[in-house]
């Protein structure tokens, strides 16, 4: 039995038990309303946001795919087997070319190698100009975009085996099989690589360090402790990502806890309580989190003391943020993108995308921010 998210990234959590399903955010079925999403009201933004351009890759099907940043330019992909290059800047497309695979994640790459998951577990792998590599076979359905350094590509299946390839070959170099609660999220817990180190997040609310080159444990930490007498409330898993600050690892988990890990012991600075299934922001300052209820919470990144918090998302399944000068954005489940002043939480301005979730991470390109939609639209959003 398996807790399944059925559109990662959105909030929407699952119960899978034979044909019948039971809602996270409507725990009783019918017997219960769920808790509605805040209407937004008019906004007299202070700060001036633009589009600065628009790219339709495909939709994710239920995926979580995140473009990635080489360079000048952005690596984007859909389920749909589209993977294409794009100048950061404009959007003015490099090439695009179609898999006949369904891809289910994405999208990582060094500057050299382009690597994405296959639905069915196939590791696929292109060179800088859309040239297909290699490709392996995993044990199990990929969910988490793979990454790629030094050599090596990692990429973690769905019954948590995790693996490390040779980038120029895809030759196994090394695999850590690492334990399965008997309840998880259907979502899509991210990996970052930190020097020689690669930290992964881990169901159960758990992150781990691992050698890069050969997989060997450096440390593991619990982000989310579980707590409660049954399975279901005692499940807790990393959301998103977990980000890299100069000697900081920082991670949230569902039903757990955020807080800030020492990069070289994995020890933790500080903790608190909270619950969210996607990824942290962290600048020089801050550590930004949204909470399962749709808050944003901003805590000081030194001490974990807690700054501010707006409420007024409320239920809007909100994405991962981004921290951005004077701002933070987020995003939500109508295509929204709201900037908060990362120094008291007010609202600053808001753009639109396309009416889909935002489902991916989004990340900084120059002056632009980078947002991918559940319907596929990336979306450059120029701050002025």
């Amino acid at each position: 039995m398996r807790i399944s998210r059925k559109l990662v990234g959105v909030g929407v959590l699952a119960l899978m038990t034979g044909c019948s399903t039971l809602s996270s955010l409507n725990p009783f079925g019918d017997k219960e309303k769920a808790d509605q999403p805040a209407k937004l009201v008019e906004l007299k933004g202070t700060m001036a946001v633009r589009t600065a351009w628009k790219l339709d890759i495909g939709k994710s099907q239920g995926y979580q795919f995140s473009p990635a940043l080489t360079g000048n330019t952005l690596v984007v992909a859909s389920s749909t087997g589209a993977i294409a290059r794009v100048e950061a800047a404009d959007g003015k497309q490099l090439w695009r070319i179609k898999t006949d695979d369904e891809l289910s994640a994405g999208v990582g790459t060094d500057g050299n190698l382009i690597v994405v998951g296959g639905a069915k577990g196939k590791l696929l792998a292109f060179d800088m100009d859309g040239k297909a590599m290699w490709d392996t076979q995993l044990s199990s359905e990929i969910l988490s975009a793979p990454v790629v350094s030094q050599g090596i590509v990692v990429a973690r299946s769905i019954d948590n085996r995790i693996v490390g390839f040779d980038a120029r070959t895809g030759e196994k170099k090394w695999t850590v099989q690492k334990a399965v609660p008997p309840l998880t999220l259907r979502t899509a817990p991210g990996m970052i690589v930190a020097g020689s180190d690669v930290i992964v997040a881990q169901p159960g609310g758990k992150l781990s360090a691992l050698i890069l080159a050969t997989g060997a444990p450096r440390w593991d930490v619990e982000v989310g402790v579980a707590r409660g007498a049954t399975e279901l409330e005692r499940v807790t898993d990393i959301g998103g990502a977990p980000v890299l600050f100069e000697q900081d690892v920082c991670a949230v988990s569902y039903q757990g806890r955020v807080g800030c890990f020492d990069l070289a012991t994995g020890s933790a600075r500080w903790t608190r309580e909270l619950s969210s299934d996607v990824g942290v922001a962290v600048d020089q300052r801050f550590v930004f989190a949204p909470d399962d209820k749709g808050g944003l919470n901003a805590f000081t990144r030194d001490t974990g003391n807690s700054s501010w918090k707006n409420d007024k998302l409320s239920f809007r399944r909100l994405s991962t943020p981004l921290s951005y000068g004077r701002a933070v954005a987020v995003g939500d489940y109508e295509g929204y993108v709201h900037f908060l002043s990362r120094e008291d939480g007010t609202f600053l301005a808001r753009a639109a995308t396309d009416g889909s979730p935002i489902v991916g991470t989004p990340l900084v390109a120059g002056t632009n921010l980078i947002f991918q939609t559940q319907n596929g639209t990336v979306t450059a959003i120029a701050v002025e």
